[in-house]
């Protein structure tokens, strides 16, 4: 692996399989153990300008669970950008601990953390990528199925940070993805065409439409989230008008194959982009990807921080 994680396309296919193998061994080791020793003596310096409940809770746990420790830095205390230059905390920050996780708002901040510092970056969320949880859901597909190349995954909603990963992902991993948005929100331009770049190399296919039930159909894996990301808060009104018809519902879900998946990175917006039934019924494996972020955040910092 390259030294910091900051695109899911900074990976190989066997990488993230390595992941895969790394997320499962440590899990299989802490049923018997209560810490593991691997990252005794470790930092990591947890840079997060938005709040979060998933994202800090798995990656402090992480860090806790193999002997490590985490530092949590939010944006009053470091002023990123504004108090001290982006280039110099990750220069001071280089001198005292062992790895980066950074949760921001512009993915530039990331890159720049990456560019000056020494040590280890992950990209804990940027308004581009979110490979962390990208990663734990395929995670997720892939204990569900014991397979990854040609399972067909449908994203409705918003083409964001989130989705852009998973195109990648699915690219490099062989994976159908078909990404329903209503039009002008579709993911960026560029991000499509690298993940079809990506795709021809490992026969998978990306599509991307406008029509949700169109997505759906022949999809075992149905993937939402929020209409609105934290600091687009001034368009939700204007978001729920046009992401009507692209709620995750029994009516939507009556064109799915009968063993579909339900898939959501949360936090969820219930009676938005999902209906209650949904997100609690049968078919939901919402619960089974928050759980795997604490187990692949787990096998990136032991694969980072000790190489």
């Amino acid at each position: 692996m390259k030294k910091d994680l900051v695109s899911i396309a900074d990976l190989s296919k066997a990488e993230i399989y390595k992941l895969f193998d790394k997320a499962r061994d440590l899990k299989d080791e802490l049923k018997f153990e209560p810490r593991l020793p691997y990252l005794a003596g470790k930092t990591l310096a947890l840079i997060f300008e938005k709040p979060s409940l998933r994202t800090r809770v798995t990656f402090e746990v992480a860090m806790h669970s193999m002997s490590g420790s985490a530092t949590y830095l939010s944006q009053a205390d470091i002023g990123l950008g504004k108090r001290e230059s982006v280039a110099d905390v990750a220069r001071n920050l280089s001198l005292w601990i062992n790895g980066i996780s950074a949760r921001t708002f512009s993915h530039k901040t990331v890159l720049e953390l990456s560019t000056y510092s020494n040590v280890p970056v992950i990209n804990a969320l940027s308004d581009l990528e979110h490979p962390c949880q990208a990663l734990a859901d395929f995670l997720t597909i892939y204990d569900k199925l014991g397979r990854l190349e040609g399972v067909n995954l449908a994203w409705i909603g918003d083409g964001n940070n989130v989705c852009n990963s998973l195109m990648l992902g699915a690219a490099i991993l062989g994976i159908n993805m078909k990404i329903a948005t209503p039009k002008d929100y579709e993911p960026k331009p560029m991000i499509v065409t690298q993940a079809l770049n990506i795709a021809k190399k490992n026969k998978a296919k990306i599509i991307v439409t406008n029509e949700p039930v169109d997505a759906v159909k022949d999809s075992e894996f149905i993937y939402t989230d929020t209409w609105t990301s934290m600091g687009q808060e001034t368009e939700a009104d204007k978001r729920k008008a046009v992401f009507g018809k692209f709620q995750v519902n029994a009516k939507l879900l009556a064109n799915a194959p009968r063993s579909y998946s339900i898939m959501h990175c949360l936090p969820a917006h219930r009676g938005e982009e999902i209906t209650d039934e949904v997100l609690d019924g049968p078919h939901s494996i919402i619960l089974n990807q928050a759980e795997n972020r604490l187990h692949i955040q787990r096998a990136i910092l032991a694969t980072l921080l000790t190489s």
